[in-house]
């Protein structure tokens, strides 16, 4: 029997998300050897496993000697880089008993050019020149035709193949809003007829909110880009602040998910470190404790300094010695136990506080009743002396990271350096 938990409406508000990039995650590249990462990762308190695109790649017009994971040349059949059918099974089954989640990439969009239905039902998909029409500046993938019921549907039946076959919880949908909206309100109830799912889209509901009505979370692209601009360009502070309160504007509906590197940032724009130097942790934590969903990248927990090559094979290069295993492990754990981070819920209250250095320092307080969680972050290049001048901080609080408590009725000063941050709950 099911409990509340298992259910995608309560799972969601306490969840992280950790993406897997098999091919490059270990020397091997296959499912049965990341595998054997699962039980470091549940030990970091990582809550959803999102596999990459695990189907196989079109080999016409592939890029690079490997191809690209986003063009497949099948939606129902495993990428043999990676191994079998059978072994991702194995995978899921594993990964449920540690009591992970497991959503899959999924690429509605378009398709390589040497697809499978290419040659079945060549009508699937749109035409330019006599020829496939190619997805807008990439040359290795053709767009589908969602004015076609008969494709629409064999993708709805290409989705619940997964769910009746390896039992996934989810689905990561690329490009999201490239697709029509009523695709997506078509294939959600159809496909949920199995199983309740969990649905994360890669769009900003900021720039397509309508197809927040559909999903669970989306991605905060515009977030992204303007926190790296006010890094690089030394930005005034209440232009994020202002971007802030347009996501929270669009309501408890839908979740932003926050990050600070993915697939596409890692290998096209550089990583954490080079977008973000001195305030990457702040930024780190951020993404943690803001509403929403935290989303992690393969490495970063080590942390992964270059730039992984996306046609090629090009390990992470892993040591024994995670170094930012444990600070992503207080945050995810913090995230998942105290009500007041709980993300997409409208008991939750956040507030910005006031400080005496607003121009510098980013601080606020998140409430769920008598649980509060209070964020102070340095998101200057400099040293900053500042107290906090804010009637919703009181009270005594303990720091998240080194276990100190600290009364707040008596004193609210503090002194920051460069990257410093202080979490209390």
């Amino acid at each position: 029997m099911k409990t509340n938990m298992d259910l995608p409406q309560e799972w969601k508000h306490t969840t992280n998300i950790y993406e897997v990039n098999v091919r490059q995650y270990t020397k091997e590249g296959t499912f049965r050897a990341f595998e054997k990462e699962m039980p470091r990762l549940k030990n970091m308190g990582v809550k959803t496993l999102w596999f990459m695109p695990i189907t196989p790649i079109a080999q016409q017009n592939k890029k690079g000697s490997l191809g690209s994971p986003y063009a497949a040349s099948d939606y129902t059949s495993i990428n043999p880089e990676f191994g079998t059918m059978d072994d991702f099974k194995h995978l899921v089954n594993e990964a449920h008993r540690l009591g992970f989640k497991v959503i899959i990439d999924w690429v509605a969009n378009h398709t390589g050019w040497d697809h499978i239905w290419t040659k079945t039902n060549p009508e699937f998909y749109l035409k330019e020149n006599g020829t496939f029409k190619m997805a807008s500046g990439m040359d290795d993938i053709i767009e589908l035709d969602y004015e076609n019921q008969e494709m629409r549907k064999a993708m709805i039946d290409a989705m619940k193949f997964w769910i009746e076959e390896t039992d996934i919880d989810g689905f990561r949908c690329d490009l999201a809003s490239w697709v029509t909206v009523d695709f997506w309100k078509e294939a959600r109830p159809e496909v949920e007829k199995i199983k309740p799912l969990f649905w994360i889209g890669e769009f900003d509901e900021l720039e397509s909110p309508e197809y927040g009505k559909v999903f669970d979370a989306s991605y905060s692209w515009k977030w992204m880009h303007k926190s790296a601009e006010f890094y690089k360009d030394n930005q005034p502070i209440h232009e994020l602040v202002d971007l802030l309160r347009k996501y929270s504007q669009i309501g408890d509906s839908s979740m932003r998910a926050w990050f600070t590197s993915n697939h596409d940032e890692n290998s096209w724009n550089g990583t954490e470190y080079e977008k973000y130097g001195d305030i990457t942790k702040p930024m780190a934590i951020f993404s943690a404790t803001w509403n929403g969903i935290p989303l992690l990248y393969s490495g970063q927990e080590l942390p992964n300094l270059k730039r992984l090559e996306f046609f090629e094979k090009d390990p992470i290069e892993w040591t024994n010695d995670c170094k930012m295993a444990d600070f992503y492990k207080t945050l995810l754990n913090l995230k998942s136990s105290n009500p007041a981070l709980r993300g997409g819920d409208s008991n939750v209250v956040t507030y910005l506080l006031n400080t005496s250095k607003n121009d510098k320092i980013f601080a606020y307080i998140r409430k769920n009743k008598w649980n509060e969680v209070l964020v102070v972050l340095n998101f200057s290049k400099e040293n900053v002396e500042f107290t906090i001048d804010d009637e919703n901080v009181s009270g005594i609080f303990k720091n998240i990271f080194d276990g100190t408590k600290r009364d707040f009725n008596t004193g609210k000063n503090f002194s920051f350096k460069i990257s410093d941050y202080a979490v209390f709950e």
